[in-house]
């Protein structure tokens, strides 16, 4: 299927690489490119961290839900989500009617090492390394209705890009 004009919605776990590949396959297309994250905070004025800490996670996902169906209104656009962007009801079929849906993937150990030290991300509190590996047990079917997955964990940004380009234009 040709997706010309379409969107190009990148899901997956966090530190898999969206915003990454997402200011390539922007850079690459000219689309604009949509990190949901940083629309959130910049309608909202506070960090995900704060978010987080005044209402929860679910106050969180509703308003990450109302962002990304306000974002996937427009066509020729990147749109990289949060990682819990697919949890909730009705966002992973939106997502598969705007767009092509790509699943980015890494190993739970390139994942770790991928966010050690990284403060901003508050479902990380604690042992990071326990908090992924129960993330991904969660999670582990969250992503399979995508179009198609790639694994980022041996692959240039630029590799990833030239996969999903391929997919993209059919």
């Amino acid at each position: 299927m040709n997706y010309a004009n379409k969107n190009i919605i990148l899901v997956g776990m966090m530190a898999t690489g969206k915003s990454t590949v997402g200011a390539l396959l922007a850079e690459e297309l000219g689309y604009e490119l949509v990190d949901l994250d940083h629309v959130i905070i910049q309608n909202e004025g506070r960090s995900i961290a704060e978010l987080f800490a005044e209402g929860g996670e679910e106050y969180f996902r509703k308003i990450e839900s109302a962002v990304l169906k306000e974002m996937l209104e427009g066509e020729s656009r990147i749109i990289s989500t949060g990682g819990g962007a697919v949890l909730a009801p009705g966002n992973a079929e939106i997502m598969l009617q705007k767009g092509l849906v790509v699943a980015l993937t890494a190993t739970e150990e390139e994942i770790i090492a991928r966010v050690s030290g990284d403060e901003n991300r508050p479902l990380l509190a604690g042992n990071a390394q326990e908090r992924v590996r129960a993330i991904l047990e969660q999670r582990r079917d969250a992503y399979r209705f995508a179009h198609c997955t790639v694994d980022t964990t041996k692959r240039s940004v630029a590799e990833v890009s030239e996969y999903i380009l391929m997919h993209y234009r059919g």
